[in-house]
């Protein structure tokens, strides 16, 4: 293991943070129980006084298929994962081409587009070192309970890439803002859509110096420069409140915030 000072305000999709110290795990390190573990930054707001960070090297940045097991290192990149699929067509993992960072950072919450999500198709995870099947692990919608630091995921292929799926989930895109941003700031809930809530508030298009709800889709948080992480939680606390009062309905942060 290693330190690496990461500028987040760089190296992050919302492109908001400052150089952080963060350790960097190879495999055959042990595993701390005394920091938090962060992917690659795509769905992450992080403040300028976050929790201990650690972050797989690319030591965890790999794709092993033999017969009819996949097995994946959790810091490997989703487009690597995708281009593997398609090269070798393996059916099942094209939703992967909609989602960008690492395959832990999916894992972690469950990632996923429309019905299409990682726990559909993930076998079982090694957590802390030891293979857990993913029937053992709660999970739902947006969320997975890990408990410990997930390095590698093991997937059951069959054969069957579809392009057709590949390119009608690559058409949701359309409606994405293509400024800097966590992508969606909060989870859908039942029955409805968190953008509409926000757009319904007032608040599509509303900023805080560099920081806005987006113009494009009202559920994205974007940034057009130099916005800071203050600025993007007041509109996060500004929406919560807003909805809250207006429809009842509490929005649940899809974007993690340390």
């Amino acid at each position: 293991m290693y330190f690496k000072t990461i500028d987040f305000s760089k190296f992050s999709s919302i492109r908001v943070g400052t150089p952080i110290e963060v350790l960097m795990l190879e495999r055959g390190d042990k595993i701390p129980n005394d920091r938090v573990i962060i992917g690659h930054a795509n769905n992450l707001l992080v403040s300028p006084t976050p929790p201990p960070l650690m972050m797989l090297s690319k030591d965890y940045s790999f794709i092993d298929l033999e017969e009819d097991v996949l097995t994946v290192g959790c810091a490997t990149p989703t487009g690597k994962l995708l281009s593997f699929t398609k090269k070798n067509d393996l059916a099942g993992f094209e939703f992967v081409s909609k989602l960008p960072g690492s395959i832990g950072g999916m894992l972690a919450m469950n990632a996923g587009v429309k019905s299409y999500e990682i726990f559909n198709i993930v076998d079982a995870i090694k957590i802390d070192g030891k293979w857990i099947d993913k029937r053992e692990i709660e999970h739902g919608y947006r969320f997975a309970k890990l408990n410990g630091v997930a390095t590698e995921a093991r997937f059951r292929v069959k054969r069957g890439f579809s392009k057709e799926l590949l390119d009608e989930l690559l058409n949701l895109r359309s409606n994405q803002p293509k400024t800097p941003s966590a992508g969606s700031a909060f989870k859908n809930p039942e029955g409805d859509y968190a953008g509409r809530l926000i757009e319904a508030v007032g608040l599509k298009g509303v900023s805080k110096g560099d920081m806005q709800w987006s113009e494009v889709h009202a559920n994205f948080l974007v940034n057009h420069g130099k916005g800071t992480f203050e600025e993007a939680k007041q509109l996060i606390d500004l929406a919560k409140e807003r909805v809250l009062e207006q429809f009842g309905i509490e929005l649940k942060e899809e974007v993690q915030i340390l």
